[in-house]
């Protein structure tokens, strides 16, 4: 899955240049250390230990709730036994609603929408299409699509009770190479549209299996531009890949367009990850604020923050450590002038969700350091 980890950390190194350019955090330049976790949780536990013995005093991960779910319990351990020495997760991208509910953690911030956000936009927006009649469900088998999962069929129910769900299939996270015998099954079925949480190579190799087999089915996704996706799919994407998303491909924003090109050119990789950015940001703001670098001190400044980002006002909310911001539906469109992977196909912004509409109540009890 080195084809999801390898841009965020391009992009975070991308993202600490700037911040640095600009003071860094309260005059402390940021250096960002990339470890190998093999998307292992096990694997990231050993790495964890070893960035903390290197003074390493933010932890930022994305890519797998399993990951996550090991490294906030590996932090909060450490913080236990360690006081004075407290360490913060930043996460990026590991969307498993129960991180900023049932197991919220004073240590843990979540800087992209939790997968019942996401999903509450993407049903907003299906709710108005009214050719959809049958939608087919097709996830990784573990915590993130059996969430995804449950929620569609939950969400869909309340907003599209007429919506049949005429399949829902999990597959082995990271293991698949071929694809087709599921597509065979959604084309069998009948679906009008797809619903998929997929990430990484799960969701390059799905679309094009779903390409190659000739499925006309739109695909609603929440990593449709996974990395590979433009280059594989093309002009069969065109009108029919659809993702939920912080952030889109036009690049109305000058100052974000320029970003595009730059990181392009420095390191290969699109823009894609504005959250890394909104959270280097806020990481920034907290730092300046409080003239200090201490993460108890940081982690108490970020709570209810506000940051005015390319795209409206977010709120990390103080009660779950949830960020709240607005959401795009976007579809893959070609002739775009900023395309994706050097080709001319990026996602083209059809819709957009108010931060106040994807916004969900959480279970969250929070325990603080006194």
């Amino acid at each position: 899955m080195a084809s999801a980890g390898q841009p965020a950390y391009e992009h975070l190194k991308f993202a600490a240049e700037r911040i640095n350019a600009n003071g860094g955090m309260n005059g402390h330049p940021v250096e960002i250390v990339g470890l190998d976790n093999k998307l292992s949780p096990q694997e990231s536990l050993v790495q964890l230990q070893k960035a903390m013995d290197n003074g390493v005093d933010f932890i930022t991960q994305g890519n797998g709730s399993s990951v996550a779910s090991a490294l906030i319990a590996g932090i909060e351990k450490h913080n236990r036994r360690n006081p004075g020495d407290e360490r913060l997760f930043l996460n990026y991208a590991a969307v498993d609603p129960v991180f900023t509910n049932e197991r919220c953690s004073f240590w843990h911030f979540r800087f992209d929408a939790n997968s019942d956000m996401k999903m509450n936009a993407l049903t907003d927006y299906l709710a108005g299409q009214k050719e959809i009649k049958k939608v087919y469900l097709i996830n990784q088998d573990y915590s993130h699509g059996r969430s995804v999962s449950a929620q569609a069929r939950k969400m869909l129910k309340e907003k599209r009770p007429d919506i049949e769900v005429v399949g829902n299939d999990f597959h082995p996270l990271a293991k698949v190479k071929d694809f087709t015998p599921y597509i065979s099954k959604i084309q069998a079925s009948g679906a009008d549209a797809v619903i998929t949480g997929n990430w990484g190579q799960d969701m390059t190799l799905l679309v094009k299996a779903a390409a190659d087999f000739g499925l006309d089915a739109p695909f609603f996704t929440y990593y449709g531009a996974s990395s590979g996706v433009a280059t594989q799919l093309g002009e069969k994407g065109v009108d029919r890949l659809y993702q939920i998303n912080e952030y889109y491909g036009d690049f109305e924003d000058p100052e974000m367009a320029q970003r595009q090109v730059d990181l392009y050119k420095k390191a290969n990789w699109d823009f894609y990850y504005l959250r890394l950015s909104n959270m280097l940001d806020m990481l920034k703001k907290a730092a300046d604020q409080e003239k200090s670098v201490n993460p108890v001190v940081i982690a108490k400044a970020l709570e209810g923050m506000t940051l005015t980002s390319t795209t409206g006002e977010l709120v990390m909310r103080a009660e779950d450590h949830q960020i709240q911001l607005p959401m795009f539906i976007s579809v893959m469109d070609d002739g775009m002038k900023y395309g994706a992977e050097g080709t001319e196909f990026n996602f083209h912004k059809v819709a957009r969700i108010e931060r106040d509409d994807v916004t969900l109540p959480t279970t969250c009890r929070m325990r603080r350091p006194k």
